[in-house]
């Protein structure tokens, strides 16, 4: 657990800091906000404390634009109850109020190291997974997991680094989807100042952040053919090079990888490197969809009843006997991520003494169906309203809404869009070249965001 403590170390904030220290957080100390970006750039944190009287908004503004995902928690004297709103508007996580309370941090400091990500099953599919995972977690043999979205990839790989010899380094995950193409490889490996337009620093990057601990490429399956080369360099050698870096930089890591395509398949496409994925998947753990995990639905269950029930500050209620017969004849399609939105809603939505069936609906506040027919259901639904929102337009308006939209949808990934779209990423390039320059109106809100990415 690596903490940065951002303020003048008087005080309260040096008991702040010895209190975390005897729990076990390895604890850096800047005096104001530019100081500790330089420290999160070079060292990286778990966590980040900041004294209420120092520009919070600042801070949390300078980690966003330099896409430093850490937390941050703002401290001040406890009777300064406008200080803490401010704080909480600001984007602070948490406010700890001084005197610290050494049960308080105590508890901040394990919910970031436990990450709200309780690793929860009990059918006989999964504990084979699991039986593996613990099995090889102790080598620094390379894993690859796989499996549909939402079937808890991310968790298992946490299971893995918390069993390993690494457990007590850090975990940094990078979903390699979500970050487009041109900033992948500087989120990866960092970059020298100067190096682009808008690199003001050098930066570390995932690779040096996880030195000593475990790296999680998340959904490895997006990451473009050429910059999968260089990260082939980097798992083979242990070395990676900084954008406009001159000197290479020597990191050990364990590499976990993820993705719910069939990488095999995507090899021989030739939109995945054959060698890369020999040396990722020296051990492959295949996470089982929910359906065939029925053992595990009404476990899960209770844990999200309890969890959000805890989390609302309302009563923990058992699910009845009618909602739970619900639950396991559903297909969750969405897997454990859909499971989890449904018992989410259904703690606030339930109004007796238990979770009744009347609660566990779909997001439309439909009632949830389940079995082949549910699925039929669902799958009618979905086809009426994608026809009639085709009604009465052209085949060019909606060729190119559904091109902005998916764009949108890979934050603009244009070689997941292009995946996605089932055309080449040239075919992609020319339709938003033919957008962008035609001035065609863009009606909905994520076409701009789609468009601004590409451009």
């Amino acid at each position: 657990m690596r903490l940065l403590i951002i303020g003048r170390l008087n005080g309260e904030l040096v008991t702040a800091s010895r209190i975390a220290m005897s729990r076990g957080a390895a604890v850096t100390q800047a005096d104001g906000i530019e100081q500790g970006l330089a420290v999160l750039r070079v060292k990286g944190a778990d966590l980040v404390m900041v004294d209420v009287s120092l520009s919070i908004r600042t801070l949390v503004a300078a980690l966003g634009d330099e896409r430093i995902r850490t937390p941050v928690v703002a401290c001040g004297t406890g009777t300064d109850a406008k200080a803490a709103v401010a704080a909480i508007q600001a984007g602070a996580k948490e406010y700890i109020p001084l005197p610290p309370d050494p049960e308080l941090i105590a508890a901040v400091l394990e919910a970031v190291v436990a990450d709200a990500r309780a690793f929860v099953w009990r059918d006989p599919a999964m504990e084979r997974v699991v039986k593996l995972a613990e099995q090889v977690a102790r080598s620094d043999a390379s894993v690859l997991i796989t499996g549909e979205s939402g079937t808890g990839k991310e968790v298992l790989a946490r299971h893995v680094h918390a069993r390993s010899n690494r457990a007590s380094k850090p975990f940094v995950s990078v979903n390699c989807a979500a970050i487009p193409d041109a900033l992948l490889e500087s989120e990866l490996f960092g970059h020298e100042k100067g190096a682009f337009t808008g690199a003001v620093a050098r930066r570390i990057g995932r690779f040096e952040e996880a030195n000593g601990g475990t790296l999680l490429l998340d959904e490895i399956s997006e990451m473009d053919v050429r910059l999968q080369a260089k990260l082939l360099r980097a798992l083979q050698e242990r070395v990676i090079d900084r954008v406009g870096g001159t000197q290479p930089v020597k990191v050990d890591i364990r590499v976990l990888a993820t993705s719910n395509r069939n990488l095999a398949e995507e090899a021989r496409k030739g939109t995945f490197r054959e060698d890369l994925l020999y040396r990722l998947n020296v051990v492959n753990l295949r996470l089982p969809p929910l359906r065939d995990r029925p053992a595990d639905v009404l476990e899960l269950a209770g844990h999200f009843a309890r969890k959000y029930a805890e989390a609302n500050g309302l009563a923990v209620r058992p699910l009845s006997a009618e909602a739970r017969h619900l639950v396991t004849q559903s297909l969750w399609p969405g897997n454990v991520r859909e499971l989890e939105n449904t018992l989410h809603r259904a703690v606030l939505l339930a109004s007796g003494p238990e979770i009744d069936a009347d609660a566990i609906r779909s997001p439309e506040g439909d009632a949830l169906t389940t079995g082949a027919a549910g699925a039929v259901a669902r799958a009618v639904q979905v086809a009426e309203a994608v026809t009639r929102s085709f009604v009465g337009r052209s085949l060019a308006d909606v060729e190119r809404d559904l091109i902005l939209d998916t764009l949108d949808h890979c934050l603009g990934n244009r070689t997941h869009a292009a995946k996605i779209l089932g055309i080449s990423i040239r075919t992609l390039r020319n339709k938003l070249n033919e957008y962008t320059g035609a001035g065609i109106p863009v009606a909905e809100p994520g076409h701009t965001r789609a468009l601004a990415a590409y451009g």
